[in-house]
């Protein structure tokens, strides 16, 4: 997952509002978001790597949620360890005021490649970002060490450098998102507030050379990765799939969570956004 915004506890019409994109090689398996079990028992909805058998984004039935992006580097390694547990770790951690220390407390920084991490439990409204990389130079080569921030109610956007960055593309989302927000109420359709996210989520326009973050890998590149949606046919790497979670009041007590995934067909790109393969899922907090 490589770009993320999401507004925490901004809006009581919407306390919960998440617009994704994951970016990966087009020919890492994957499975697209659904229901399984983790090896313990714990039921959770997010896509799934099938390669490593973790998750870049998550939710259970009791609240939890958890995200994950890569720190971009130029010689980034992979570590001895999937990113991805790091989020099946969260959802199917203990409950109680201490989860996030003993999340952190479990989290050996040198065992991954470059990460941000944001962990959050919805009905405590406790929220935290958790990075192996220095916020203040994420790109340099410097010695894994675990940071950590608790998060208050808000609108923040994520990439491939630390929490709120403001690469040009990390900026649009966090608009979008604010946008769709200030929607949910006015809206004249269920879906009109979902219009800014999806035409931000599929914006394949570079950012202007004067503002393209300079991380170290080549100009080219650099240019490439700057748009939201990624299309890097030459690389076979893109935004593999669009996600929007939202959580708004339901019929009853508690809280209706939908998820709304678009998975992408790199051969396919000329289709409007509608015509993307489209699926839903729902959970009751």
């Amino acid at each position: 997952m490589c770009l993320i915004a999401f507004a925490l506890h901004a809006d009581p019409a919407c306390p919960l509002l998440i617009a994704a994109n994951r970016d990966e090689f087009l020919d890492r398996p994957t499975e697209a978001l659904h229901r399984w079990t983790l090896a313990d028992g714990t039921e959770i909805v997010a896509g799934r790597d099938l390669r490593d058998g973790g998750t870049w984004l998550g939710l259970s039935p009791r609240g939890r949620v958890a995200m994950l992006t890569n720190v971009r580097q130029t010689q980034a390694r992979p570590g001895p360890r999937s990113r991805g547990e790091l989020v099946t770790r969260w959802l199917q951690g203990l409950d109680g005021d201490q989860a996030e220390d003993q999340l952190a407390a479990g989290i050996d920084p040198g065992a991954y490649g470059g990460f941000n991490l944001v962990v959050g439990d919805f009905h405590r409204h406790r929220w935290s970002w958790l990075s192996n990389r220095h916020p203040d130079a994420p790109y340099e080569a410097r010695p894994p060490e675990l940071h950590r921030k608790t998060l208050e109610a808000g609108v923040y956007g994520l990439s491939n450098a630390s929490l709120d960055t403001p690469w040009p593309k990390t900026k649009r989302l966090k608009q979008a998102v604010a946008d769709a927000l200030a929607g949910v109420s006015t809206s004249r359709t269920p879906d009109d507030w979902l219009q800014p996210l999806a035409r931000t989520l599929a914006d394949r326009a570079p950012a202007e050379a004067p503002e393209l973050p300079c991380t170290g890998v080549p100009d080219d590149m650099e240019r490439a990765l700057s748009s939201p949606f990624v299309h890097m046919p030459d690389r076979a790497y893109g935004t593999r799939s669009s996600l929007v979670v939202s959580a708004r009041p339901g019929e009853g007590q508690g809280w209706e969570v939908r998820m709304d995934e678009w998975t992408h067909d790199h051969t396919a790109l000329s289709r409007p956004f509608e015509a993307v393969p489209h699926r839903r899922e729902t959970l009751v907090w």
